[in-house]
C-alpha cells in the first residue's frame, strides 16, 4: 500500500496544509476576503488586481425574457414592441393601454418607447 506522500495529489485524502514552522493549518481564503484584502492594500493605477480585470464579451447572444411572465421569449409583438412567451401572453398585450406598454417597456430599458 503507497502511503500517503508518495500518492498522486488527487488521491490524498487529507489536503490541508500544516505549516512546519508554526505547526498550525494553513487557512484558506474566499474570493470575497481577497477581494476585501486587496482594496486595504496601496495599489499603483497600473497594477494588476482581482478587482481590475475585466471579462471579454460573451461569444452567446443575450437571452430575451418575456415581460409579461419572465418566461425565455421567442417572440417579440411588432406594434407595442413587448417581448412574450406564448399565445395568451399576446393576446393580452393586445389589449394594453398604451400607458400600460410604455410602463413595461421602461421597466425593462427599452430605449424605443411606443
Amino acid at each position: 500500500m503507497e502511503s500517503e506522500t508518495t500518492k498522486p495529489a488527487f488521491k490524498k485524502k487529507n489536503l490541508s496544509e500544516v505549516n512546519p514552522i508554526m505547526g498550525k493549518k494553513r487557512q484558506w481564503k474566499s474570493l470575497k476576503q481577497i477581494l476585501a484584502h486587496e482594496k486595504t492594500l496601496p495599489w499603483k493605477e497600473s497594477d494588476i488586481t482581482y478587482s481590475s480585470v475585466n471579462a471579454p464579451p460573451s461569444l452567446k447572444p443575450a437571452k430575451k425574457y418575456s415581460d409579461i411572465s419572465g418566461l425565455i421569449a421567442p417572440y417579440t409583438d411588432p406594434h407595442s414592441k413587448l417581448r412574450y412567451h406564448n399565445v395568451e401572453e399576446y393576446q393580452t398585450i393586445r389589449t394594453f393601454p398604451m400607458d400600460l406598454t410604455a410602463g413595461y417597456l421602461a421597466l425593462r430599458g427599452a430605449t424605443s418607447i411606443v
